[in-house]
């Protein structure tokens, strides 16, 4: 793992759960609670406003020393000066975005449930990959499901490897056993006040700890970000 990448809890921040209003206080609180990496994820806000949030948490983990990565956005990304960007499928092309952002950029490619998706983004250069959803998920209730399996098959890829998807504390664990590098989470993080964001961010630590083989062979901080 490179990059900054280590293993851990990849927040993944949302319209409905960090709103403007509270949207730095809540990834604050999750970067206290050990967050290893933040996604920023705004579709719908005018672009102006995107800018303003996007630089507001640039500041804010770049003061914690935590990569940040735009949602499907590599000129947003470019444009505040985070660590890179996560593309769906349907959302560009990893060659372009990496022309654009370089080769220090960490990009992050959706894999769902399927291989091929994956060996397509080894090839074409991608820092890790995300499958999933791997339970029922709120934020993304119509997404396809996927097995643990696929995670263990996807090592031979030797690349970081998220799972993403209705992720908790309680059900975590199978998932790093069958190969996550970091759990990507929306809804069992954010929602509440910051000392609940922390302690739940905390508890993810804690797991990671417990039951991922390279967790305390990481450096928490890259001084890249």
């Amino acid at each position: 793992m490179n990059k900054g990448l280590r293993p851990g809890l990849y927040a993944i921040t949302d319209s409905q759960l960090t709103p403007p209003a509270i949207l730095i206080e809540s990834v604050e609180a999750a970067l206290r609670g050990g967050v290893i990496m933040v996604q920023y994820r705004e579709k719908s806000a005018p672009m102006a406003e995107r800018i303003t949030q996007a630089r507001n948490l640039q500041a804010v983990c770049r003061n914690a020393r935590v990569p940040l990565l735009i949602n499907d956005d590599p000129e947003l990304a470019k444009r505040v000066g985070a660590a890179g960007v996560h593309l769906g499928q349907t959302d560009g092309s990893l060659a372009a975005a990496r022309r654009l952002l370089g080769e220090q950029a960490i990009i992050g490619v959706t894999c769902h449930a399927d291989l091929l998706l994956a060996q397509a983004g080894l090839e074409q250069g991608a820092d890790y990959f995300a499958f999933g959803r791997f339970f029922p998920s709120s934020t993304k209730p119509g997404a396809p499901a996927a097995s643990p399996e696929v995670l263990s098959e996807a090592k031979r890829f030797h690349r970081p490897l998220t799972a993403i998807g209705g992720v908790t504390t309680e059900n975590g664990e199978a998932l790093i056993r069958a190969g996550a590098d970091m759990l990507a989470v929306v809804g069992g993080l954010f929602g509440g006040s910051p000392d609940e964001i922390e302690h739940r961010a905390k508890a993810f630590e804690r797991l990671f700890a417990s039951h991922h083989p390279l967790f305390h062979f990481q450096d928490n901080r890259s001084p890249d970000t």
